[in-house]
């Protein structure tokens, strides 16, 4: 499955990349780019400043100074009284997929190629939502991969990603995708699959992640919602699975993502070294307390216990082992989130985009706040905190020279209103705009409305 999708997709840009290849070698160095803003968000620093001009040169930011400057051979763009911030970072997405009604019966008719174009349509929504940067925490085929590939070589537009690849899991676990299968249907899995036994199944998992490109490593050690057992919160990995994972991605320089919706297996991920926390359902005082002991990240993904427990309300939206088990998550989620952000515990911002329609991530933001959290620290989460957890704090995070010029405006102060972050109306990702005046640089991303997901592809998500 793996390989077929990385020829589908191969075969599908190969024409584009020929195109691109050659002006893109021609091009001149583009001019330098002065924006103009009413206000900055400075992340770093935790403030609202006044009228501020970005200079972008390259890739780069190159300077970053107060009032309206008029920088001579420089491309002006004046953004008016909009409020402009860093390009956000959503540290918990799926790109490659979108779930609905049909998602556990699309995988028998979906060729592989089918999710790859789809997900060009989600990048490209999810880059004008604002989002020029995604943690890709688990898909089919590898197909992320291919996608950031695509994306790192200019042939469709969409946001940086970095990718775990396949999600790594036990057999019967909430990354197995052959649950609820038919017995012939099932197979056994195999570490290459990401489905381990035991710590050197870790290791082999973990290396093969390497061989196929991932930038890091995502774990399953509790149940999850939106696979067809019945337990969302069991414990599915012991601590010497996790801690061979840990071992073994930290030697290859990844960290490690687990999703874990029940205490035990929470406690059982923060013992064995993980990077961050996914989810944190069930989270309870004693897990709080463990993770700021070890400095374990937590990244809440509100919205998506949010929508899958107004899908389940829906007759026949989820198979009902999967309604139940949304409807138990749903009420739960908001009140951990405020919860651990009272405790102390280290919050980055991510939404586990596909559980919902994708272009939805800002919710994530009024969410957030409502459950406690002010607006400056929600704006931070996914700046500064996002960036740290990805440990690229020197290239994303906040709009200082030498960091990417990735910029966002949006008309009025988010720190006001943080609905406001739903109608980003400009979009710049490394130099080039995206987005501007709230109009789209192409019609693609409204080709499709909600194109449907396979099983496998939803189990390595909620």
């Amino acid at each position: 499955m793996k390989s077929l999708l990385a020829t589908a997709v191969a075969i599908a840009f190969a024409h584009s990349a020929s195109i691109a290849a050659e002006p893109a070698a021609s091009a001149a160095t583009p001019a330098p780019v002065a924006l103009h803003c009413g206000h900055l968000v400075d992340t770093a620093a935790g403030k609202l400043l006044g009228e501020t001009t970005i200079i972008a040169e390259g890739k780069r930011i190159k300077e970053v100074k107060p009032g309206r400057i008029d920088v001579p051979g420089a491309q002006a763009i004046d953004l008016g009284n909009a409020t402009c911030l860093p390009g956000l970072i959503d540290s918990h997405a799926h790109l490659t997929f979108e779930t609905s009604p049909t998602g556990y019966t699309d995988q028998f008719r979906w060729n592989v190629a089918d999710y790859a174009i789809r997900s060009t349509v989600y990048a490209k929504r999810t880059l004008e939502a604002g989002f020029t940067t995604v943690r890709n925490l688990g898909d089919g085929a590898n197909a992320s991969i291919s996608l950031r590939n695509a994306i790192n070589a200019g042939i469709v537009p969409g946001p940086r990603i970095f990718t775990a690849g396949g999600a790594i899991g036990s057999t019967g676990g909430h990354a197995d995708g052959t649950d609820g299968y038919r017995a012939d249907l099932q197979g056994d899995q195999h570490a290459k699959d990401g489905i381990i036994n035991g710590a050197d199944d870790a290791w082999k998992a973990v290396r093969q992640h390497y061989k196929e490109g991932a930038d890091l490593i995502k774990i399953m050690p509790s149940g999850g919602v939106l696979d067809e057992s019945s337990s969302v919160d069991n414990a599915q990995m012991t601590i010497d699975e996790i801690k061979a994972v840990v071992a073994a991605a930290h030697d290859y320089g990844f960290t490690v993502a687990a999703h874990a919706h029940g205490a035990e297996g929470i406690r059982r991920a923060v013992i064995g070294g993980v990077d961050s926390i996914e989810h944190g359902t069930f989270m309870d005082d004693a897990d709080m307390k463990l993770m700021k002991e070890h400095g374990t990240w937590y990244v809440p993904t509100i919205i998506a216990g949010k929508y899958v427990a107004e899908m389940a309300e829906k007759p026949g939206y989820y198979p009902a082992q999967v309604a139940a088990k949304a409807k138990q998550v749903g009420p739960i989620i908001q009140q951990t989130a405020g919860n651990a952000y009272k405790a102390g515990v280290k919050i980055a911002f991510g939404t586990d985009a596909a559980v919902y329609p994708h272009g939805q991530n800002a919710k994530e933001f009024v969410y957030m706040v409502d459950a406690g959290m002010p607006p400056m620290f929600v704006l931070q989460a996914a700046t500064t905190h996002a960036a740290e957890l990805l440990k690229k704090a020197k290239d994303l995070g906040s709009v200082e020279p030498g960091k990417f010029a990735d910029v966002i405006a949006v008309a009025g102060n988010p720190l006001d209103d943080i609905k406001l972050m739903q109608k980003v109306g400009f979009v710049m990702k490394e130099g080039v705009v995206y987005k501007q005046d709230g109009r789209e640089t192409t019609p693609l991303a409204q080709a499709m409305e909600t194109p449907s997901v396979a099983q496998g592809e939803e189990l390595s998500g909620y």
